[in-house]
């Protein structure tokens, strides 16, 4: 890409297999279809779908799977893939998941005995992109793991907490060793970011609480200029200095919600990046999620800005 970059996202990469029933379990689902994945990932893919310039740094295996990432991602997707590495020995990640329900997906991941993106070092990104790039994207994942702990936070050291940093508080215990490690870990890292993501769940971990409005708190207390607490069926609390509001959920017949997030983060980075407002960018960023959770798959599934402002007109949100 020779114009340089709007976004870069930190942490994993994989493929996902979708079971193609609603409602059938890992016991009775027969056909599965293959997508890209990892949360971060998805985020930079759903950014280049709406027009943004974006890459993401992780790493693949050196295998078929990987070679499938990496074709994806720049062939299909649009996104910059120079800091896409390749690990010689470890295999890329896969993740399967049973829509069962398609509201609350049940998934496993394959990240034994552990994922190339676990292994990111400093050597492998370019520093003066990581100050420079409008939004960096840091995934809580990346934090799980030593090297790609150690590598982040030196990311963020050499960002020196520039506006548009960005935490998602993504939290999946299944990367961690215990909570208390995570809520270590992801509690220290508000301290160098602008704004932090995550549901209620996610919030209890990383600031000890699930209320919306005291997670809220507890973040802007931070100094976090922007937290957006992820309400599920209720909407989003956005929380600026000296404005709060909660942005209604944009309603749609959900096939997966997997994904979802990750339309929301690349459309809120979208949004963000376009001079929008917090909470206009949150109404877009909700009907961006809502795209993708009434369609099967994350990546393939990312919706173009036309879209995204086709479902707030028809379904009445603000734009």
């Amino acid at each position: 890409m020779t114009r340089g970059l709007e976004l870069l996202t930190v942490g994993r990469v994989g493929v996902d297999f979708y079971a193609e029933e609603p409602h059938a379990s890992f016991t009775e689902a027969r056909r599965f279809q293959k997508s890209v994945g990892g949360s971060p990932t998805n985020v930079a893919v759903a950014a280049a779908r709406l027009g943004l310039r974006a890459a993401v740094f992780t790493k693949v295996g050196n295998d078929g799977l990987g070679a499938y990432v990496r074709h994806a991602l720049a062939e299909d997707f649009g996104v910059d893939t120079r800091f896409v590495g390749m690990h010689r020995t470890l295999q890329t990640p896969i993740v399967v998941a049973a829509m069962d329900p398609p509201e609350d997906p049940q998934f496993v991941f394959y990240r034994q005995p552990r994922a190339p993106d676990s292994t990111i070092l400093l050597d492998e990104i370019d520093l003066n992109v990581v100050r420079s790039v409008p939004v960096l994207w840091i995934s809580a994942g990346a934090l799980a793991v030593e090297p790609s702990r150690g590598t982040t936070r030196t990311l963020l050291a050499e960002r020196g907490r520039r506006r548009h940093t960005i935490l998602d508080l993504d939290y999946r215990p299944s990367f961690w060793t215990s909570a208390d490690e995570a809520r270590r870990e992801i509690g220290a890292t508000i301290d160098a970011v602008t704004a932090a993501v995550g549901n209620r769940a996610e919030c209890e971990v990383a600031v000890g609480t699930s209320d919306p409005d005291a997670a809220a708190d507890a973040l802007l207390g931070r100094g976090v200029e922007l937290a957006v607490v992820k309400l599920g069926g209720d909407g989003v609390l956005v929380a600026a200095a000296g404005e709060r509001r909660v942005i209604e959920p944009v309603h749609v017949d959900v096939v997966s919600a997997l994904g979802a997030g990750d339309a929301f983060g690349g459309a809120l980075c979208h949004g963000l990046l376009r001079g929008k407002s917090p909470f206009e960018a949150v109404e877009f960023a909700n009907a961006a999620g809502a795209l993708v959770a009434s369609r099967l798959l994350c990546a393939d599934a990312m919706p173009s800005e036309a879209e995204v402002r086709q479902l707030m007109e028809t379904s009445g949100a603000r734009r």
